[in-house]
Parts: C-alpha cells; structure tokens; sequence
C-alpha cells in the first residue's frame, strides 16, 4: 500500500501563526498517539513543567510561547513539554567525515512514513538561527545552528523507558543554545532521556562525538563518528536483526576509516543499500538523507533523484511530495 508524504520548508522567526498552523494540522494525529496507552499514563502538566524548568530552563520562554500559541490547553502543553513521551522506535544511520576546514553530518531517517512530520523548519527562536527537520512540532531529528554546531539521533537499540525527555527536545535545547561539541555534550551527559539513543553532533571546528545515552544508565560520550541502532554490544537481538544495524554500522566505519573516502562518496553511500533501506512495508525503510555542512551553514535534504539545498542565507519555503510503496518510492 502507498503512503505519501509532504515535506514542507517553512521559515518563521519567533513562534508565530505559521508554527501554530503547523499545530493545528498536526494536531489531532499528535493527540491521539500521546493518549494510546492512557492519559493516566502520561505525567501531568506540572510534572512536565517543573522537568523542564530543572534541566533546561533557558527553553521555558518559548516553551511558553509555544503553549499559547497551541491554545494554552493542559494536554497540549503536556505534550510539547516531550517529558515521558510514549515510547517510539526509529531505524538511523549517521556519520560524520571532520577536518578543521570542512566537515559534514550525513544521516538516513528510517522510520514509518504516515510517522513522519515533514516539516524542515527555520527559527530565529532565542536570538540563534536554526534549520531542522522537526518532529514532534518543535522537537529535532536532525539540524544545525548558526553557529556552525550539528545534530542527529539515532534509536539506541535497547527497550529501557525511564524518567526523561524524548530525545527530540533535547536536541532542539542542543542547538537553542549550545555553539560547539563540548557544550553540546555537557547537555547530553545531563538532561535525562526516556529512552535509548545515540546522538551524534559535530561543529565547524571539525570536532564530534556520539554520545550513547538512556534513562537506566550515565551517558557513554566518546569522539566516534558513526552510529546506527545500538549501543556498544547488542541488547535487542530482534530489533538488530531487523534493522541490520551491525552491516550499516560495519559499511560506516569501513567508509570514515578509509582516508581516501570524499565527502561525496560518504553522501553517495547513503543512497545505496545497506544505507539506504526500502523496507517500507516493516517501517524500517528510508524517509529521506540529510546533509549538513555546519563550516558553510548548508543543510541539504535527499530523495531518488531530488535535492532540497538550503542555507541561512538562502531559505525558501517549499513542498515535496514524496510517495512510498512496499519496496520504493517516487517523488512528485
């Protein structure tokens, strides 16, 4: 059965009518995934309220704006807190190829494609520019800042669900208000997650770390420049399997390891299997490739036979059409 997805490019600087109409279109598809097991079973406003102010308060002012804008409901603010979310599963594989002069972050987002957001946003939200694919409304999959800093998350393989944040909102605060790599893992080493994942962020120094974080045990933060779907050894046999997360891994390493690998041969292997998945029918095939390039502020978004190139200089809102069948896809 064919699913279509719209990407859309959207820019606005502070929160405003294009993100609240990007709520109210999400809205109800949000809703109904935030209540599947239960309202009981989802954190109440102030517990939401109180996480975020303790572990990353500089985010309360737009947090609240964002509220507001979604009409100020409780269940509303609950859900775009991402405290406790439900638990949910990606696929993921992500790489980075440094030098001090030109660096970049390439990534493939496997996920169901009627999951997927689609939204590439641009903000000017707390004085910092930032392009991202979002998810969640305001949370990030993926994205850079201004400042040259870049991020990506990948599911760590591992059912461990704990008292956290999704990773989504950790990765919006990265990039709200961190310049560099170090910064970025000082944030990862402490905001708590309710789930496993692995996190891989590099700026225009052509410094980058994956850090291997989970709601049962301390960050693993290490200079690596690939991750895929597990953390150090795999916990989750089935899921590994599945998603084939040691070949993408081992195909990863093999590429950033080998000096005479080009960026472009980096970002050409992510179109090609194992990378590129089309196992669309399980969930786990390839929703699209990012590219980005924090040293030239450049975010590029990848489909069979289609670019959608940015900058923050040069940022136009757009749409894409792109249909996925059981084993492929086409773009409208």
């Amino acid at each position: 059965m064919e699913k279509t997805l719209v990407f859309r490019s959207v820019r606005e600087g502070p929160p405003g009518s294009k993100w609240q109409s990007l709520f109210d279109y999400h809205w109800p598809a949000y809703e109904k995934w935030y209540l599947a097991e239960g309202e009981r079973e989802r954190p109440g406003y102030l517990a939401c309220y109180n996480a975020m102010k303790k572990h990353m308060p500089e985010l309360m002012p737009t947090y609240r704006a964002l509220c507001g804008l979604a009409g100020g409901g409780d269940l509303a603010s609950r859900f775009l807190s991402l405290y406790q979310p439900p638990p949910y599963i990606t696929g993921c594989s992500q790489a980075v190829l440094a030098s001090p002069s030109s660096t970049v972050l390439a990534r493939n987002y496997d996920y169901p494609p009627e999951l997927c957001e689609g939204t590439i946003l641009y903000t000017n939200w707390n004085g910092r520019r930032v392009i991202a694919m979002t998810d969640c409304l305001w949370g990030v999959l993926d994205g850079m800042n201004v400042k040259g800093l870049a991020v990506s998350l990948a599911f760590g393989g591992r059912k461990a669900v704990g008292d956290g944040f999704g990773a989504p909102i950790i990765l919006r605060y990265i990039l709200e208000f961190c310049d560099t790599v170090p910064e970025a893992a000082e944030v990862l080493a402490r905001v708590p997650t309710h789930m496993a994942y692995n996190i891989t962020v590099a700026d225009s120094a052509g410094r980058y770390i994956t850090a291997m974080i989970a709601p049962d045990r301390r960050a693993s933060i290490r200079r690596v420049a690939v991750a895929t779907n597990h953390q150090k050894k795999i916990e989750w046999y089935a899921h590994a399997l599945a998603s084939e997360t040691l070949i993408r891994e081992r195909q990863l390493s093999i590429l950033v390891d080998d000096e005479a690998t080009t960026e472009e041969r980096l970002i050409s292997a992510f179109s090609s299997p194992p990378l590129f998945r089309h196992d669309y029918s399980r969930g786990l095939g390839t929703i699209y490739t990012a590219v980005y390039r924090p040293h030239a502020g450049q975010a590029r978004y990848k489909w069979p036979g289609k670019w959608l190139n940015f900058s923050f200089d040069d940022f136009s809102e757009q749409q894409l059409i792109v249909r996925y069948g059981a084993r492929n896809l086409n773009v409208g």
